[in-house]
C-alpha cells in the first residue's frame, strides 16, 4: 500500500477560552440581550456562563478594547452606550474609510469581486425579505466588509478592523431608523452598482452620500440627551 504524502490543507484556528467568552459577551451586546447601560459584573458572568473570573476578566478586556464596553475605576464594566459625540465620530470616520474604499475598490472591479458584492447583497435582501432586523444589521456590515476588502489596501483593512465592532453596534442604532428593511436594501444597491460601474468618482459620491443615516442617529441621540 503506497503511503499517501499529501499535506492537509485545513486551517485550524484554535481559540484561547477567554476568546471564546469574548465571543460570546460580544454577540450578547450586539443582539441587544446585554442593553447598552448593562453592568457587567465578573462574579454574575462567572456564575452564569461557567467560567473562572479570569476569563471573563480577560474576555471583558478585550470588549474594552473593541469600544462595546467601558470600564469604571472600582466599579467593574458595562456594556457602552452610544453618546451623540460617539455617534459623530464613528459616522465622520466610517464615512471617511467607506468612501476611500469604495474608490479603491472601483478602480480594481474584476469580476470575481464583483461576484462578492453582489452575493454580499443578496445575503442583505434575504434577510430583509425575511423582515429579520438582526440578520440585515449582519449582512449589512458584512458588505461594507467585503467592499473594504475589495479595495485591496492592507492599512485600510487594518484600520477598518480596530473599530469594526463598534461600526456593527452604530449600524444596528441606524438601521432602528428606519421602518422599511427595502429601503436600506435599495441603498446598498446603488451604492454595489456604483462600485461594479468601473466609475471611480461616481462611487466616492455614492459612498459619502451612502452614510446620511447617521447624521439622523446623532440628532436624535443630542435630542435625547438635552431631555
Amino acid at each position: 500500500m503506497k503511503k499517501v504524502n499529501q499535506q492537509s490543507t485545513l486551517t485550524i484556528t484554535p481559540r484561547s477560552l477567554d476568546m471564546q467568552a469574548a465571543d460570546l459577551l460580544r454577540e450578547q451586546i450586539l443582539s441587544g440581550s446585554f442593553a447598552p447601560g448593562t453592568r457587567l459584573l465578573e462574579v454574575d458572568l462567572s456564575a452564569q456562563f461557567g467560567l473562572s473570573r479570569g476569563t471573563i476578566r480577560s474576555a471583558l478586556q478585550q470588549l474594552t478594547h473593541e469600544g462595546l464596553a467601558v470600564q469604571y475605576p472600582y466599579r467593574g464594566c458595562a456594556v457602552c452606550s452610544l453618546s451623540a459625540q460617539d455617534a459623530w465620530e464613528l459616522y465622520t470616520l466610517r464615512q471617511a474609510l467607506e468612501t476611500l474604499a469604495a474608490r479603491l475598490a472601483c478602480d480594481q472591479i474584476t469580476p470575481e469581486r464583483s461576484q462578492r458584492l453582489q452575493a454580499a447583497l443578496s445575503q442583505l435582501a434575504n434577510a430583509a425579505s425575511q423582515q429579520n432586523w438582526r440578520e440585515v444589521a449582519e449582512a449589512d456590515f458584512a458588505l461594507h466588509q467585503v467592499i473594504v476588502q475589495a479595495a485591496g489596501h492592507r492599512r485600510l483593512q487594518a484600520q477598518y478592523k480596530v473599530v469594526e465592532q463598534q461600526i456593527r453596534l452604530y449600524i444596528i442604532s441606524c438601521n432602528a431608523l428606519y421602518s422599511d428593511l427595502d429601503q436600506i436594501v435599495a441603498e446598498h444597491q446603488h451604492l454595489v452598482n456604483a462600485i461594479i460601474s468601473g466609475d471611480a468618482t461616481l462611487a466616492e459620491q455614492v459612498a459619502k452620500s451612502h452614510n446620511t443615516d447617521g447624521e439622523m442617529l446623532v440628532e436624535q441621540l443630542r435630542q435625547a440627551e438635552v431631555v
